[in-house]
């Protein structure tokens, strides 16, 4: 079991890892060593996710989630395979941590005849400063 909150943990069965070869320079191994660790994680249809954190999480996967709702992490960071294996996992976790969270729900308000009346005398003082500062139109013959 892999925890991500206090009450909510993802069982070890529904992560299926593959160590895939790494791009980029690599010197006398980059043929044959496969380090990186490509992580899939079925979040559509995963026991452990509550239905609402599953489709933010795949929200919140963006590109990194295919139509069927799996969720693909790629991890190359490190050289060894038990680093990256660490560090997608780590990734996940970090992202449903994220999904756990529901997003507040936006309450609109309205502006206050006060806080219109305000504003209005505010931009009427403003006009009058602004006013006394021009020249009359040709009193200067």
């Amino acid at each position: 079991m892999i925890p991500v909150t206090p009450t909510l943990s993802l069982d070890d069965s529904e992560i299926e890892l593959s160590f895939i070869r790494s791009s980029g320079p690599g010197g006398q191994n980059v043929n044959k060593v496969a380090s990186a660790v490509q992580l899939r994680f079925d979040a559509r249809r995963s026991p452990s996710l509550p239905n609402d954190v599953a489709v933010r999480l795949i929200a919140l996967a963006g590109k990194r989630a295919t139509n069927d709702g799996v969720i693909v992490i790629t991890a190359n960071r490190h050289r060894t395979q038990e680093m990256n294996r660490k560090d997608a996992i780590d990734r996940l976790v970090e992202l449903v941590e994220k999904a756990t969270h529901a997003p507040k729900r936006r309450v609109a308000t309205k502006v206050t005849r006060t806080q219109k009346k305000q504003r209005l005398e505010g931009k009427r003082k403003r006009s009058g400063v602004k006013s006394k500062r021009r020249v009359g139109s040709g009193d200067w013959d």
